[in-house]
């Protein structure tokens, strides 16, 4: 069981858009393996590898209510999001202590390739929905507090340095 430690906010890494993958070999078996590692020691509900400074479009999330059913992506991409808005309070152990209420589509179609080097398209919905939406969020460059407002998103960081000193 390997834990790798987190990047801490505000490294640029966790600005920058990750890489495309490509062909999933050996080594990005043992990334994943990484991160599900990582995911559960947290415990969390998903984690993009910029997260823990692998800057690689890879992503794992596992809302299972038993765990053990992480599903491992490469380059995903949501093709389709529904109308229907789920709220759900979002953090990041790249910025601990503090989270945020955020909507997002309750359902989204997703293209990614799996463990088998396979592109599939899958449906996730509701909890498994935002957190892969949050997590090709980590994948973009992008953290959850960028989607709150100036004020909401200023106020939250000011939080988060107070907690840090």
């Amino acid at each position: 069981m390997v834990v790798r430690p987190f990047v801490p906010w505000p490294d640029r890494r966790l600005r920058s858009p990750a890489a495309p993958v490509g062909e999933v070999t050996d080594a990005v078996h043992a990334i994943w393996t990484d991160m599900i590692d990582t995911m559960e020691a947290m415990p969390g509900l998903g984690l993009a590898a910029p997260q823990i400074g692998v800057m690689l479009r890879l992503a794992v999330v596992d809302c299972s209510t038993g765990r053990g059913q992480a599903v491992r992506m490469a380059d995903p991409e949501i093709v389709s999001a529904g109308d229907v808005l789920r709220r759900h309070d979002e953090a990041s152990p790249n910025l601990p202590g503090v989270w945020a209420s955020l909507q997002r589509p309750a359902r989204v179609e997703v293209a990614y390739t799996d463990e088998s080097g396979a592109r599939v398209m899958r449906v996730f919905e509701d909890l498994w929905s935002t957190s892969v939406q949050h997590q090709i969020d980590h994948l973009a460059g992008r953290m959850y507090f960028d989607r709150l407002s100036r004020t909401k998103r200023e106020m939250l960081l000011k939080k988060a340095r107070k907690g840090r000193g």
